[in-house]
């Protein structure tokens, strides 16, 4: 992909990832695995495009009201021991399926605009707040662990 935008010294790539990308929720791990692969791919070819003046950038809508999850998505057979997992997780998900798709044009086509745009771009009011709440779970754990990792020289 590279050498097709090397000649070119600008652009902007959009890719359609999810907060799914960054963040995970029980009983969607394979859609998970995607979006984080999506992720991957996209920050490290930000950073090797970026001197031939191409921008790269990571759409990761929230809850939206869509199909998403509905009768387009396909599942597996489902697990009787799993039904409470699966009743917190649809419970949960009701709140954060809010989002109107039609809202979402402007936001995108100011990101084409901008002159420096985000490497990512959370989609709708909730992302934010799961996002910070993820990353600071996280940063908890690491620092928790920190004295044992920095022995392991």
């Amino acid at each position: 992909m590279t050498a097709v935008f090397a000649g070119q010294l600008s652009g902007h790539l959009l890719s359609t990832s999810s907060i799914g990308g960054v963040t995970a929720f029980p009983t969607v791990g394979l859609h998970h695995a995607s979006k984080w692969r999506l992720e991957a791919i996209n920050q490290s070819l930000a950073q090797e495009v970026a001197s031939f003046g191409i921008r790269v950038t990571l759409i990761e809508p929230a809850g939206y009201t869509t199909d998403w999850s509905g009768p387009s998505s396909q599942h597996a057979t489902e697990i009787a021991a799993y039904d409470p997992v699966r009743e917190q997780r649809a419970e949960s998900g009701k709140s954060r399926m809010k989002g109107d798709p039609e809202a979402i044009g402007d936001a995108i086509l100011q990101i084409v605009d901008a002159e420096k745009p985000p490497l990512r771009f959370l989609l709708g009011s909730d992302g934010l707040p799961i996002i910070s709440k993820h990353y600071e779970s996280r940063l908890a754990e690491w620092d928790e662990w920190d004295t044992l990792s920095s022995k392991a020289k």
